[in-house]
């Protein structure tokens, strides 16, 4: 089993640490962050880091690099506060890559790939059409992490929209019915399918333990 020790990851080549540390803590949440300027130009890039923070009221949190150059998400929505979240599937996966590419601010990311942006209700920023499921979201607040300097963005959930065969009699949203990938270090995209569902725990009772 290989070993990597603190002293050890430090001295990594810059390439091969970024490849190692991104991979090593499993498979990430693969979505699209769609915004607008206050000047009208769109924006979607590829977010790894979206994360459930809370039903009660409905937040999610994502996080962004370092502001230290051009970030155009973090400006839009710092801007105008909306913004949207669409899952990535297999058919859009290499136009959603895409937009990890830097493009300056007047260059919107619909313009130089094949993805589509969508309105719908008069939302301010634009959904990605084909998109499973889709959330319009906005911004809360931010924690900036100073061990390293980004920013943890928490945005409320305004509306969500799902294709109607994903979701389930309880509320559950079977994403593998929809092929929605997963993010596996910075380039490797896996498709997860839904093996089981296990039902809620509770605390076994004392004769329930069996000895080790």
């Amino acid at each position: 089993m290989p070993h990597f020790s603190q002293d050890d990851i430090n001295k990594l080549e810059h390439l091969y640490k970024i490849n190692l540390i991104n991979s090593c803590s499993g498979f990430k949440s693969a979505n699209l962050i769609g915004t607008k300027s206050s000047n009208g130009i769109s924006n979607v890039a590829i977010f790894s880091s979206v994360t459930h923070i809370g039903s009660n009221p409905a937040l999610l949190g994502f996080f962004l690099r370092p502001t230290t150059v051009i970030r155009n998400t973090y400006d839009n929505i710092k801007e105008t506060v909306f913004f949207t979240i669409n899952h990535i599937n297999e058919t859009i996966m290499e136009d959603a890559h895409h937009t990890s590419a830097k493009y300056n601010s007047n260059v919107s990311e619909f313009d130089v790939t094949n993805l589509e942006e969508i309105y719908k209700n008069n939302f301010f920023a634009p959904f990605v059409n084909g998109s499973p499921v889709q959330m319009a979201m906005k911004y809360v607040e931010e924690y900036p992490i100073q061990a390293n300097g980004t920013i943890l963005i928490i945005a409320e959930i305004l509306d969500l929209y799902l294709e109607d065969y994903l979701l389930e009699s309880d509320g559950f949203v079977n994403l593998s019915k929809a092929n929605t990938v997963a993010i596996n270090g910075l380039d490797g995209y896996a498709l997860p399918k839904l093996k089981t569902r296990l039902e809620y725990q509770r605390p076994k009772k004392i004769s329930e333990i069996k000895p080790k």
